[in-house]
């Protein structure tokens, strides 16, 4: 049972808490049990987690090496509380864990523990003190964030470990960002410990690398030639902070590297990536002299401009975005399209078309792949879109520029297409992924019939007007915004609604999607909260808004009953990022 206490924390009677009217024991995975009552005064942290979980699997060994670290004191017990599904994979996963579990076959007490802690996404772990009351419901964040170091999980603890943080941050250094207790040194190819003290004083790049991961491999090149010539020169260091999982693939790909790495696995690595704000890879984060941050990553601008983006300073970023704006004002099509003897692209049957003959036209670059789920469910949009434009008598041309994985997969994707395409392995892709930003695939990018780009939105005003959408440019666009607003003239502005309670919903152009409340299609707009990718039809929306002031007669409301029904039936899981949610 539960009851409040003192500063409004929950307080739980351990016993009846994890035990029930048949069972007053815990298992652990080699079938041994444990009595519930020998934990009493420990501090328990109770893991919701599920096999098929792929957050819950990347989390579990992080917890482990944790608990181990700890266990020896004595004074701290975890209670794994399963979500899976079936015995084998529960048995399979809790196999890995050296804590004690609720047994699977006692559903009810599992039940019960996930709603009496409003479990809506796991992993999730609910820490406990020694009299049962409920010191954190944010295990799982507080134990990435801080591992051991966060022990003995109490809210005072907590404060004092994130007070250090924001002392650390005020007074940030290459020693506050490296050193730990354990480790005040960093590490050569060759095995050599080189102390951070010897750092001090210099630019340091700090290189967020995944080995095996391609846009890290294609970029390790250029950041190689850029440090060779700015260790000549200046003084200049790098040191990578390695986020494989693999220890064999980092040693292969560290081995043949000049500059510096936190060792495998490092626990600052982690701490770094949070630290820095991580969002992309590769990410290189310039630290100054002084220790401070220079810039947050700057990958980017040495992949296009090498050393010239040396000293990475706001000043040298004003003046290398004067050159791109220069570059921009200057563009044509044969200055993105044309290198070397490289001045054509190709029809069917290989068919070379020099560039020179779509000067004038306007040009869409459609990157893309057969392998892409969302490149095979745009290109019949994009097709119908090409051939309505066409058959307008306008100057339009697509290029196909592949991702696929080789010539056969390249053929058969492209056979599909009415249009043209640079040669399979090209090497202008590389170039043009890199000035365009091509993060993401499908995307297409409108140049204009000067040459000049237009939009790198091109994909989302087919989706959104198809052929209308021609020439995408800003001043077309103005008319749909117009209509757009005319067609709203009347309805709210913006609206709460009950089938999505957690955000406000805005009118949005929408050129076609499902009504998430009567599962019918829809044109035009719609009520639309972009964060869920929710929609409403603006009568359904109206509708229900109506309903919440009483104004529904019998037959909305039975609908609305209905609708909750169908709601319960497709209850689920959503995984994302760290959590798997209950959708």
């Amino acid at each position: 049972m539960a009851e409040v206490v003192e500063g409004g924390a929950s307080s739980h009677d351990v016993q009846s808490l994890l035990s029930s009217p048949d069972r007053d024991f815990l298992i652990r995975n080699n079938g041994d049990q444990v009595k519930v009552d020998s934990l009493k005064g420990k501090k328990i942290g109770l893991y919701f987690s599920a096999s098929w979980c792929g957050p819950c699997h990347r989390f579990t060994p992080i917890l482990a090496e944790v608990y181990n670290e700890l266990a020896p004191r004595g004074d701290l017990e975890i209670i794994f509380i399963s979500a899976d599904e079936d015995e084998e994979a529960f048995s399979g996963y809790f196999s890995k864990m050296p804590w004690l579990a609720i047994p699977f076959s006692d559903s009810e007490k599992r039940d019960n523990l996930d709603e009496l802690f409003k479990v809506r996404g796991i992993p999730h772990l609910v820490v406990l003190d020694g009299t049962g009351t409920v010191l954190t419901d944010s295990g799982v964040e507080i134990i990435r964030e801080y591992g051991v170091e966060g022990h003995p999980f109490t809210p005072e603890r907590i404060k004092e470990l994130k007070d250090q943080e924001e002392a650390a941050r005020r007074n940030q250094s290459l020693t506050s960002l490296l050193v730990i207790k354990t480790r005040d040194f960093v590490v050569s190819s060759d095995g050599k410990k080189v102390s951070v003290s010897e750092l001090e004083g210099k630019t340091v790049g700090l290189y967020f690398s995944l080995s095996t991961y391609k846009s890290c491999v294609d970029f390790t090149p250029k950041l190689l030639e850029v440090y060779k010539t700015l260790k000549a020169k200046e003084s200049f260091e790098i040191v990578q902070i390695p986020l494989d999982d693999d220890e064999a693939s980092f040693n292969q790909s560290f081995g043949s590297m000049p500059w510096l790495s936190l060792p495998f696995k490092d626990k600052k690595c982690e701490k770094l990536v949070r630290y820095f704000e991580l969002s992309v890879l590769p990410t290189l984060v310039i630290i100054g002299q002084d220790g401070k941050t220079v810039h947050p990553n700057v990958a980017e601008t040495v992949e296009e401009h090498g050393v010239a983006a040396y000293p990475f300073t706001p000043e040298k970023f004003a003046e290398l975005a004067e050159i791109e704006k220069k570059k921009e004002e200057s563009q044509t099509l044969e200055s993105i399209l044309v290198s070397g003897d490289l001045d054509f692209v190709i029809g069917k049957e290989g068919t070379k078309i020099p560039v020179p003959d779509l000067v004038g036209k306007t040009v869409l670059l459609y990157f893309s792949a057969h392998w892409c789920p969302p490149c095979r469910a745009f290109l019949p949009v994009l097709t119908e879109a090409y051939e309505k434009i066409k058959a307008a008598g306008n100057a339009l041309e697509v290029i196909f520029i592949s991702s696929d994985k080789d010539q056969t997969a390249f053929d058969d994707y492209f056979a599909q297409m009415p249009w043209l395409a640079l040669p399979f392995g090209d090497e202008r892709k590389k170039s043009l992924s890199r000035k365009f930003k091509v993060r993401g695939i499908p995307m297409l990018v409108a140049i204009g019939p000067t040459g000049r780009t237009v939009t790198n939105k091109a994909r989302d005003l087919i989706m959104d007007h198809g052929a209308d959408a021609y020439p995408f440019t800003a001043e077309h666009l103005k008319k749909f915004e117009e209509k757009f607003k005319e067609s709203i003239k009347g309805w709210p502005e913006k609206l709460k609604h009950p089938l999505h309670e957690e955000h406000e919903l805005v009118p949005a152009q929408r050129r076609r999607y499902t009504c998430d409340g009567c599962d019918e299609e829809g044109e035009g707009w719609s009520y639309y909260c972009e964060e869920c990718d929710f929609d409403l039809h603006p009568k359904c929306a109206v509708k229900e808004e109506k309903a919440t002031e009483n104004e529904l007669d019998e037959d909305d409301e039975a609908a609305e009953e209905e609708a909750k029904k169908e709601g319960d039936a497709k209850e689920g899981w959503v995984c994302d990022g760290d959590v798997c949610r209950r959708a």
